[in-house]
């Protein structure tokens, strides 16, 4: 198999990678579902759908273990005798073996999507609480679009977010490709992307302080379809 080969194979992973996080929100949303219309916090549809968040994130990263493997070993064999390549499946076998055997839970636990399926269920199952015992109260119309259409504004971008991300450190939050574009122009200015929202003291967003807010999706999308019907 030819380098460019291997390549091509690599893109199609990649491809496959962002399918399954797309299967990763489904799950995710499906579960919020029923988090908002059951009581119980083990409620066994929800727990079935925590096993497949967590198959996913182990596909997920053996995906990325694979890939990393197989660049950083063809890298070393094109610097290499042509002779090489005749043990490159090997050399990636023996790696791949290697980085899967130190997978832990804890590691699948820290996954951003299994992180953002929790976070979205307990917040799920907590606004459902909430409009049990509270289902009287009542917020001033006017009041709460205001403050919707603020939650739903990017602080990069000032438009309403499609994918927002929130900041564990600061729980700001930001549109996912604005944020992720303004953090890879920061670095390539050698800086530090600060927190694009006004006063706020993060000098230093970090991805891995990033994590999907699915209920705030939800709200979004919600919006949207409100807004149509009007």
């Amino acid at each position: 198999m030819s380098l460019s080969a291997v390549h091509g194979t690599l893109s199609s992973l990649k491809q496959c990678q962002a399918d399954i996080g797309t299967g990763m929100d489904i799950v995710t949303d499906v579960a919020m579902d029923l988090a908002e219309t059951q009581d119980e916090e083990m409620n066994p549809g929800i727990k079935e759908m925590e096993a497949m968040i967590l198959e996913c994130a182990k596909l997920d990263r053996e995906i990325n273990y694979f890939v990393d493997v197989v660049q950083q070993v063809t890298a070393e064999v094109t610097s290499q005798q042509p002779e090489a390549m005749f043990s490159l499946s090997a050399k990636v076998k023996e790696q791949f073996t290697e980085r899967i055997a130190r997978l832990s839970d804890a590691e699948l636990q820290n996954h951003q999507k299994v992180v953002a399926f929790k976070e979205s269920i307990k917040s799920s199952l907590n606004q459902a609480n909430q409009e049990s015992a509270e289902h009287t109260e009542e917020l001033d119309e006017d009041i709460a679009v205001t403050q919707s259409q603020v939650n739903f504004t990017c602080p990069v971008t000032q438009v309403e977010m499609v994918n927002p991300m929130k900041n564990k450190k600061c729980n700001h939050h930001y549109d996912e490709e604005a944020i992720l574009g303004l953090m890879k122009t920061r670095h390539s200015q050698k800086k530090k992307c600060r927190c694009p929202v006004v006063g706020c003291g993060n000098t230093d967003v970090r991805q891995s302080d990033l994590v999907p807010d699915q209920m705030l999706r939800r709200k979004i999308q919600s919006h949207k379809r409100n807004s149509n019907r009007t």
